[in-house]
């Protein structure tokens, strides 16, 4: 079942009979920023204390809330124009109505341009851009879970292909193996069994990527890693995801790629070459780990 407005949840569970236009996804988002801005600041403070970044006046507060916003607007905008890049002909049919519309957001585009949004803001604050990078990197990738969230409670149309109930292990529970999201914000039919509830799983594996992080923040050898390692596990987490969900694809020199496959290969080759770029020590596990990222990378691209 689904809920696009928050009161379809409301009712239901309180007997009542509001009707308020709260968008459950936007509901979600609103959380996400809550929840990075207030890991960004405590990670800032962090990096301040450690000399590591220095926010003109001391005020990191109001700098986090105005790169928050920044980043937020861009990346609206970014959500909405890259999933209408991969939609022209719907754009052309009714452009008001594809660019106006509720559902219709490419997370990774609201990403890409929040983050370049965020990046020319600090730089005309002249902010240390890598440590901030760093600061924000466990943020992302929370709040990306919980945007996730968002998507699957309101039905926004990221589910996955069509379950194979034959591969369901018998002690995992029906609903996260396939759904029929009824009720959904696209008015949108599935038929039974259902379909994989995508953003459920990404949502668990972002949860888990932002633990790894938010555990090893403290140990990184040097600035610049733990936003390398961001790159490295989300992409890999939507390479993974990719093979379950359904998206139109794209053929370069014999092979076929989503988008967000195309996406998440650059930010994990873009992550990786960071990280060891950076870490001049420790050489034997630098290229043990290089190993295990590309030979996880070409399993999942082969899948």
């Amino acid at each position: 079942m689904s809920y696009p407005n928050l009161t379809d949840l409301i009712n239901p569970l309180f007997g009542t009979n509001i009707h308020l236009p709260i968008a459950m996804f936007g509901t979600f988002v609103g959380l996400a920023v809550i929840a990075a801005v207030y890991l960004v600041q405590i990670e800032v403070r962090r990096f301040e204390n450690l000399g590591l970044l220095s926010v003109p006046e001391g005020n990191s507060t109001k700098l986090i809330g105005d790169l928050a916003t920044v980043s937020v607007l861009f990346g609206v905008m970014g959500a909405k124009l890259f999933d209408v890049i991969e939609r022209p002909t719907d754009l052309f049919d009714d452009p008001i109505g594809t660019i106006f519309s509720s559902g219709g957001f490419s997370i990774y585009g609201g990403l890409i341009i929040g983050f370049l949004a965020g990046v020319i803001f600090l730089k005309r604050r002249s902010i240390p851009i890598v440590p901030m990078l760093d600061a924000v990197a466990p943020a992302l990738i929370l709040s990306y879970g919980i945007g996730r969230i968002g998507c699957q409670i309101s039905g926004d149309g990221d589910w996955g292909i069509t379950a194979d109930m034959t591969l369901k292990p018998e002690w995992l529970p029906e609903w996260f193996w396939a759904q029929t999201y009824e009720n959904n914000v696209l008015g949108v039919t599935i038929n039974s069994p259902g379909v994989y509830p995508t953003p459920l799983y990404e949502a668990l594996m972002s949860f888990c990527i932002f633990i790894f992080l938010w555990n090893i923040r403290k140990h990184q050898q040097a600035v610049g890693q733990l936003f390398f390692m961001y790159l490295i596990l989300s992409g890999l987490e939507r390479i993974l995801i990719e093979k379950i969900r359904i998206n139109q694809e794209y053929s370069f020199w014999g092979v076929n790629a989503t988008q967000a496959e195309i996406i998440s290969v650059l930010l994990v080759a873009s992550g990786l070459i960071g990280f060891l770029k950076i870490s001049k020590s420790h050489y034997i596990p630098k290229l043990i780990f290089s190993l295990f990222v590309m030979g996880a990378l070409t399993a999942c691209s082969t899948y």
